[in-house]
């Protein structure tokens, strides 16, 4: 048998052969369930038909540049983008501002924390039939206006207000998460910090600056991160509350590829889609980590 050099690899050694025989189940499952699928999907971005009738033949790129020229795509990103943006923004800011109240220590503190934890545990369509029914022309949220001397609102029949019921849908469902994340990173600050800058007379506002937001960066990376992932794979309340309407006002990309591959049935141009929402995630997870190489 020939030496094996020392610091050189050595695939037969007893310990190597036992490591991957105990990660062979974990390594065929993530083949079978992640990597076979996403491989799968970019095959399949390059062919059209139907698995149906004739099958599918290759096309190359001819998904793609219908993506790039089709005027509903467009719009579909334009509305994931606002959608997206209009939803991290307030997801980061509000449950921060919470999570600094609550971290604090008064009566009642757990059960506010409960509180506003509950809504990221409840079922997104079952919240997406309740803000049906709270945002149609004769729910409750209509009858409040009137009763308050106000006009009601079309809210889901408009192109303006069908949008922001999604959004702040989407902002009261990750609230609670984000909160906790936020309590748990403020936890991790080290309290002497906070009074020594008391003792150099630093306010208030002195100390959320220049030591809570400094010592909660990682966090924020990985809540913003998170959530705007979150935002892009967003789908239940599309399908549940306005289906992409009025007019495609509300049709996010998520919800059009599931249009296309199941209801017209173009699973190349779906997958080409899912595709481009593939890079685009993949893209946020290479900025955390990149950032969060940066503070290690």
């Amino acid at each position: 048998m020939v030496p094996i050099k020392p610091g050189r690899f050595n695939w037969l050694d007893n310990d190597t052969i036992a490591a991957w025989i105990f990660l062979a189940p974990s390594l065929i499952l993530l083949g079978t369930f992640i990597l076979w699928p996403i491989v799968y999907l970019f095959y399949l971005s390059f062919t059209a038909g139907s698995f149906t009738r004739s099958g599918v033949h290759l096309v190359g790129l001819n998904n793609y540049s219908r993506l790039l020229i089709s005027p509903d795509f467009w719009q579909v990103i334009g509305n994931t983008f606002y959608f997206t943006i209009a939803t991290v923004i307030p997801s980061l800011i509000i449950p921060l501002g919470l999570a600094v109240l609550l971290n604090r220590s008064f009566a009642g503190r757990g059960f506010l924390r409960t509180a506003y934890f509950i809504p990221s545990i409840t079922s997104l369509v079952a919240v997406g039939l309740s803000w049906r029914w709270l945002f149609q022309t004769d729910g409750p949220v209509n009858n409040l206006l009137i009763s308050l001397g106000l006009n009601s609102v079309p809210w889901l029949n408009s192109t303006i207000w069908a949008m922001p019921v999604l959004i702040l849908l989407s902002i009261w469902k990750q609230l609670g998460f984000n909160m906790v994340i936020f309590i748990a990173g403020l936890q991790a600050i080290p309290i002497n910090r906070y009074e020594a800058a008391e003792l150099d007379g630093a306010g208030a506002w002195q100390q959320f600056w220049h030591i809570t937001l400094p010592g909660l960066r990682p966090t924020l990376v990985f809540v913003t991160v998170t959530t705007a992932i979150f935002t892009l794979r967003s789908f239940e309340q599309v399908y549940v509350i306005t289906g992409g309407g009025p007019l495609n006002s509300t049709n996010l990309l998520v919800y059009y590829i599931y249009d296309q591959a199941f209801a017209q049935f173009d699973f190349g141009y779906a997958a080409a889609a899912a595709t481009l929402l593939m890079i685009g995630a993949l893209m946020l997870v290479y900025l955390q980590l990149k950032v969060w190489g940066e503070d290690s």
